[in-house]
Parts: C-alpha cells; sequence; structure tokens
C-alpha cells in the first residue's frame, strides 16, 4: 500500500476555488472579530437593564474574555492545520495543545472568580460568553442574503 499523495491532492483542492471565493473566505474572520465588537457594543444596554452595573460589568469581561478567545481559537487551529499540512513547521504539536487547554483554564477561572463575587456580575459573564453566537448568526443572515441576491 502507497502513501497518498498529498501535494497533489492540496494542490488539487486549492486549484478547485476561484481567487474570488478565496478571498471572500478570507474576510469572513475579520467580519466575525467585527460583528463581535458590535453585538458587545449593543448589548450592553439591555444588560444593564436586567442587571444594572454589576452586570454590566460582567458582561463586558465576558465579551473581552469571548473575543481573546475567538482570537485565540483561530490562531490555534491555523497554527494546527499549518503544523499538519506542513511538515517543516516550527511550531510543536504539544506547544498548541497546552495553549487550548491553558485558554480553557483561563476562562474556568474568570467565571469561577465572577460568580464568587456576585450572581448578577456571573449572569452578564454568561451573557457575554455568548457574543459571538451573536455575530455568527448576522454573518450566516448576511451570506443567506448575498446567497438569495445573486440567485
Amino acid at each position: 500500500m502507497t502513501e497518498p499523495e498529498y501535494p497533489e491532492v492540496l494542490a488539487s483542492a486549492e486549484s478547485a476555488e476561484s481567487p474570488q471565493e478565496r478571498a471572500m473566505y478570507e474576510r469572513i474572520l475579520p467580519r466575525l472579530q467585527r460583528g463581535m465588537v458590535v453585538a458587545s457594543a449593543l448589548l450592553l444596554g439591555p444588560a444593564f437593564w436586567f442587571y444594572h452595573w454589576s452586570g454590566t460589568v460582567g458582561f463586558a469581561f465576558g465579551a473581552a474574555i469571548s473575543y481573546v478567545n475567538f482570537s485565540a481559537l483561530t490562531r490555534g487551529v491555523q497554527g494546527l492545520t499549518d503544523r499538519i499540512v506542513n511538515q517543516n513547521s516550527r511550531e510543536k504539536g504539544a506547544s498548541i495543545v497546552f495553549r487550548f487547554m491553558v485558554r480553557y483554564g483561563l476562562v474556568g477561572a474568570a467565571a469561577y472568580a465572577i460568580f464568587k463575587s456576585s450572581s448578577l456580575a456571573f449572569r452578564g459573564f454568561l451573557w457575554g460568553l455568548c457574543v459571538p453566537v451573536a455575530a455568527l448568526m448576522a454573518e450566516a443572515a448576511w451570506e443567506g442574503y448575498r446567497a438569495f441576491r445573486r440567485v
């Protein structure tokens, strides 16, 4: 049994995508990050309405942590795929996995500290952790609109 020739498979997969499609995919992550910032700003009012100042502060921390977590996840996935695809990658697989685990540990530690300080702040924190979902829903709506507009 011979080993599959991955460079040929990757080259054929890359050539199947047009430069316009590749540019479109490259713009999704920055648009998601902007959407997270906009959703955070828009949801500060409802967080204050429901949970007052302590919940709003918790929401701001949750939104900031979710933004940093999303950015780190993006870098981690890119590093892991580079490690898998590129045999000469300088990045160690163990360090990538370690960063994944540390990131979730830090989120858990922050959640625990906020939970122990105030239940309203913890509820706001949980709202803030859901900000990427709002950004993803907005992105899905935008892509659906673009798809139907082309038809």
